[in-house]
């Protein structure tokens, strides 16, 4: 199996998936799927750009539209995480995971589905301490505050992650693990991007629960994006322990490093996207105590014991199958031809996979609960934001580029440059 794996895709659907055509084309080769890091900016009509943290020169809806509305079709099956340039509007509705466009799947907050044999995990948005321990309280439509909110990593959605039990081959996330530079050429990474300095030295530069995953779940593979370079590392899990090789990779655009085939060892194709049972079986045992307000989650309340909800997804997803739910386009898309076009001024929708998803493992639906309507305030105190004081790794600019680089007099990668890697699993 040759999976494509791309960092930062800034809603450039076009421009990868060309690339990849080009590619198998070139390399008379086939690719089985394509994985994304994050910051997909899956936007479909320009309320889902409201809801985009960026500049406002950035609001732009970019390609992923076509796919949406079916004027275009993704030529690869496509998953993908979130990170922190989204429409996390939309990402909401499918926060269990889910088609946000035919063939092209969201993971989810955090989630794991199986491709063929091979096991994908993954865990949506950044690492902000001042937030982690909160419960999920922002609801559509944003304000300053929680549109920088949303996407921060919970304690919630990690937790989850740590009772997986069976072996995870690709693990996703948008930033780097903590500590991941102890374990590749820091020095070389150093000298493209002399900020990251400082923070590396004092073992910050990443994700705290992403180091925390690394080490629980010991995949075969992990990919992440944010910093907008190229870095593999290689990590041991103890003296004569498992491997995990880690890459991150650059944004899309002209002469960068974002792109990188892997090839699997799998059973033959074809190769569908199938809901994970054991995935499904913690969310079911853990969505009881799903954190809605500020408070975040008291895990002291659940059983820890699967067998029961194995059991049940298991007899569902016979009865079923394992394909998630179908893709359904309710919100109404962008309109190129409409200068002055305005999408849905629908606050929130409800997703009818979400629902179908919900309805199979019989647990209410919870994402348009009010927090107010609890009497707790949904917003943390205007202490908690993180200021712009100096460099910080949260905010990477979309349009940063590296001192020595020349975009406008760069092509995209030639396809003899992207590199393919052999991974036995």
């Amino acid at each position: 199996m040759k999976i494509a794996v791309e960092g930062c895709m800034h809603g450039d659907l076009d421009t990868v998936y060309k690339t990849l055509q080009h590619l198998e084309k070139f390399n008379n080769t086939k690719i089985d799927l394509l994985l994304c890091c994050g910051d997909f900016q899956a936007v479909r009509n320009s309320d889902d750009l409201k809801s985009l943290n960026v500049l406002p020169k950035y609001r732009t809806m970019n390609s992923f539209w076509k796919y949406y509305s079916g004027a275009e079709v993704a030529p690869y099956p496509t998953i993908f995480i979130g990170g922190n340039h989204e429409a996390s509007n939309y990402l909401w509705e499918l926060y269990y995971g889910g088609w946000v466009a035919p063939n092209i799947y969201f993971l989810g907050a955090a989630g794991v589905v199986r491709f063929g044999n091979v096991r994908i995990a993954g865990l949506s948005g950044i690492y902000n301490a001042r937030h982690y321990n909160l419960g999920h309280f922002e609801r559509p439509p944003y304000d300053q505050s929680t549109i920088r909110s949303v996407y921060h990593v919970r304690e919630y959605d990690v937790h989850k992650l740590n009772q997986v039990q069976e072996p995870i081959d690709i693990f996703l996330s948008h930033d780097w693990p903590v500590g991941i530079t102890d374990y590749g050429d820091s020095n070389e990474l150093l000298r493209r991007k002399t900020y990251f300095r400082q923070e590396v030295e004092e073992k910050r530069l990443g994700s705290k629960p992403a180091a925390q995953l690394l080490e629980k779940l010991k995949p075969h593979y992990w990919f992440s994006a944010h910093l907008h370079c190229k870095f593999p590392a290689l990590v041991q899990h103890g003296e004569g322990g498992p491997l995990t090789k880690f890459l991150a990779l650059d944004k899309c655009l002209p002469g960068r490093d974002f792109l990188q085939i892997v090839e699997i060892e799998s059973e033959e194709g074809p190769f569908e996207i199938h809901y994970d049972e054991e995935w499904l079986a913690i969310t079911r045992r853990f969505n009881s105590i799903f954190p809605l307000t500020t408070k975040g989650a008291d895990f002291r309340c659940v059983n820890l014991g699967m067998e029961d909800c194995r059991q049940m997804v298991r007899s569902r997803l016979q009865e079923r199958g394992f394909k998630p739910f179908d893709f359904v386009r309710k919100a109404p898309c962008y309109d190129p031809s409409q200068s002055n076009y305005h999408g849905s001024s629908a606050v929130h929708s409800r997703n009818p996979q979400t629902e179908s998803l919900l309805q199979l493992l019989e647990l209410p639906y919870l994402l348009d609960s009010n927090p107010e309507s609890k009497g707790l305030s949904p917003y943390p105190s205007p202490s908690i934001q993180r200021g712009p004081v100096g460099y910080d790794s949260e905010d990477i600019p979309i349009d940063d580029v590296d001192d020595d680089d020349d975009d406008d007099d760069k092509e995209l990668p030639k396809v003899d440059d992207v590199e393919t890697e052999t991974l036995n699993s």
